[in-house]
């Protein structure tokens, strides 16, 4: 099992962390076109082998693709990071032209490989890796919803007063401060429903706190989050090249399914040895159909600026 990550910044050298800590690949290649960048994070990474008890091989390359040839899965962090007080949509114009040569390259050597897009904003990039590529659409996953969720479930916890394992929940919608649908209504609490622990006010706010989580920490840290985000993306590689047939809500191209057309935007999925394996559709309430709605609209007016 071979994994690519394109990027070798803080998101991309921790997706290669958590994929090398798991000790499923057998190589992860990280890619940058710094000068060094990342061979200096691959050595750095090798050297925490015999302390972590991994024994994924990590090698770096400065913008030479053959040497992620045969890579069974790549993942695309590439892109400019959001500052404080922008938006993911903000980096549209400038990600757009990296994802493009990005995948372009990677299909050049590794026509069978499975893309994940990390690269903001999130829905639009996976959208136009899909234009651009012309892959099958199982083989183009966004990762968006996955991350998403963890913070989804990282707030209620915190609102539970509860550990996190007790507490599941899940995000849909577009991977946007406005876009995304926390799922309040089908949250539990080891398979009771939050709404039996927590007032309709707390609910919302646990919602609200969700949306801008990515803005939140932008704010404190002054850069993108990358711990959670490389968390998340180890989660669907492992998913992927362990054929695990989880369900994780990722960035799909919807074909009709929840009544949407011709975009990526994050819907609950199966993932297994061939990516996205089944888009499943919930049963939503009134509300949530108009937030999805919604959330797609926008997703949509993003893609119109797109040229392919």
């Amino acid at each position: 099992m071979k994994v690519t990550v394109v990027g070798a910044g803080a998101v991309g050298a921790s997706c290669a962390e958590y994929i090398a800590i798991k000790n499923f690949a057998s190589e992860v290649v990280l890619v940058d076109i710094k000068e060094g960048f990342a061979e200096g994070k691959a050595m750095d990474l090798m050297q925490t082998a015999s302390l972590n008890g991994f024994d994924t091989k990590i090698v770096g390359t400065t913008g030479d693709y053959s040497k992620t040839a045969g890579s069974d899965i790549c993942v695309i962090t590439s892109g400019i990071a959001r500052k404080p007080g922008m938006s993911r949509d903000e980096l549209l114009g400038i990600n757009a032209g990296i994802v493009k040569s990005v995948s372009a390259s990677l299909i050049e050597h590794s026509p069978n490989t499975i893309i994940i897009v990390v690269s903001n904003p999130m829905d639009t990039m996976t959208y136009l890796v899909h234009k651009a590529t012309g892959l099958p659409k199982n083989r183009i996953i966004g990762m968006g919803g996955a991350l998403d969720s963890a913070r989804f479930k990282y707030r209620l916890a915190e609102a539970l007063e509860a550990p996190i394992s007790d507490v599941d929940g899940m995000v849909i919608g577009g991977h946007s401060d406005k876009g995304m649908v926390p799922l309040t209504r089908l949250a539990t609490r080891n398979s009771v429903p939050v709404s039996e622990f927590l007032s309709e006010e707390r609910l919302e706010q646990v919602k609200q706190d969700t949306k801008v989580g990515g803005a939140t920490l932008t704010g404190l840290l002054g850069t993108s989050a990358w711990y959670a985000p490389g968390a998340a993306v180890s989660g669907l590689v492992q998913a992927i090249a362990c054929d695990q047939k989880k369900i994780y809500p990722c960035s799909a191209l919807l074909e009709g399914e929840y009544g949407l057309n011709d975009l990526c935007i994050g819907v609950p999925v199966v993932l297994g040895k061939n990516g996205i394996e089944k888009i499943v559709e919930i049963n939503l309430s009134e509300d949530e159909k108009t937030q999805l709605t919604s959330s797609a609209e926008a997703v949509k007016k993003n893609n119109e600026s797109l040229s392919f």
